[in-house]
Formats: C-alpha cells, structure tokens, sequence
C-alpha cells in the first residue's frame, strides 16, 4: 500500500473515504474500522462489521495524524469506523489558535 500525498481511499467496512494529506514516515498499512483500506478506485462495496473497538467514526473536513508515523489524513466521506495506522489510532488533529487581536 503507498500512500502518496493525494492518494484517496476508502473503508472496507463502512462509507468512509479519505485523503492522505501527509504520507508516513515508515511504512505501514492504514486502517478504518478494524480493517485495512482500499484504494477509492476499487470497486469492492463496504462489507462486514466495523470492529468495536475502531468504531470512532470519521467526520467529514476533518485530519487525522499519527505521531509516531508522520502520517496525516483527512477526512472526505463520513463513516463509523475510526482511523488507525499500524493498530496505532489516529488522533484529531487540533486546529491552531489564531493569534489574539486587541
């Protein structure tokens, strides 16, 4: 699986699609829902059980960033399972402040 900037693609288990914004580090292998992804092209429909334990969904607009690997993804199609690189989970990224404007 290379995941180059701009390369889309889509959960195994549930509607989500996503972006890689910033490719990892090492190699690795993405996850949604308990499962490896699919490249967007693939013409596999979502199937299965999103596992449990990766059922943190993933929004719409937002990224996604392992700090171990480097890698940042965003968010292009909602779904219930949760991102995860590895078996590491995604965290949020965290939007940052705009500076204060007396």
């Amino acid at each position: 699986m290379e995941l180059k900037p701009g390369s889309r693609w889509k959960s195994a288990v549930c509607e989500a699609q996503m972006v890689v914004v910033r490719p990892p580090s090492t190699l690795g292998v993405l996850q949604c829902g308990g499962a490896d992804v699919l490249p967007l092209t693939d013409p596999a429909t979502p199937g299965g059980a999103v596992d449990e334990a990766h059922a943190n969904g993933v929004l719409i607009g937002k990224r996604y960033t392992d700090e171990a690997s480097g890698i940042e993804v965003l968010g292009a199609k909602p779904g219930k399972g949760s991102l995860a690189f590895d078996g590491r989970a995604l965290t949020l990224k965290e939007a940052k402040p705009l500076p204060a404007s007396d």
